[in-house]
């Protein structure tokens, strides 16, 4: 069975120029998701969020791969980021941020397998968040994207940019915004971060 990367299968997605924003058609992707709201440098909620997504889907890899269904590396960490009401993202502070961290999973991927898998990471840690987690289809579609190389903390200029873009060829922003964590900051010099954003246009 060969182990598939859909990071690989999906490249224009997951590896983007990090020299110039591109307009991409983004297919509609499955996901085990959970909602929360405010600052991840801070927030309890945050944490429980990943303490649970990535379980789960470790759990799914395992488990399809056990019963030959099929081989795939586990996607990266992706998170939606939005305000609620009125005002602008990016022009607010971090406790204000609602977020769905999210992990993308491969079309052998069902809801009964999910939920399977929900048993088992309750039976075997029970993480805090487990009972928040969800399987959905997310559409976004049109989009302009862009690697980000660098800390987080100094996203807005390459945010700027990518905006600027879509502006400039005509289109309007719209829906939450979007970044791939490809790279795992426990290993990962700050400079050397790799973040795909994302912004959903029309």
């Amino acid at each position: 069975m060969e182990k598939v990367d859909h990071k690989k299968v999906f490249k224009e997605l997951y590896k983007p120029s990090a020299k110039a924003p591109s307009i991409v058609e983004v297919p509609d992707m499955n996901f085990i998701m959970i909602d929360g709201k405010g600052d991840p440098n801070s927030s309890q909620e945050y944490a429980d969020a990943l303490a649970t997504l990535y379980p789960l889907a470790f759990t799914l890899k395992f488990k399809l791969k056990k019963e030959g269904v099929a081989d795939y590396t586990v996607m990266p960490l992706e998170g939606l980021w939005w305000i609620e009401g009125k005002g602008s993202f990016y022009d607010s502070v971090k406790d204000d941020w609602s977020w769905t961290s999210m992990i993308m999973q491969p079309s052998p991927v069902t809801p009964e397998a999910v939920a399977e898998a929900i048993e088992e990471v309750r039976e075997k840690n029970n993480p805090q968040a487990l009972s928040k987690a969800r399987f959905k289809v997310y559409h976004e579609g049109l989009s302009v994207q862009i690697m980000h190389i660098g800390p987080w903390s100094e996203e807005q200029p390459t945010i700027d940019r990518m905006h600027h873009f879509a502006e400039e060829q005509g289109y309007g922003l719209r829906g939450k915004h979007h970044e791939i964590y490809l790279s795992d900051p426990r290993r990962t010099a700050p400079e050397k971060l790799k973040t795909v954003v994302r912004q959903p246009i029309e």
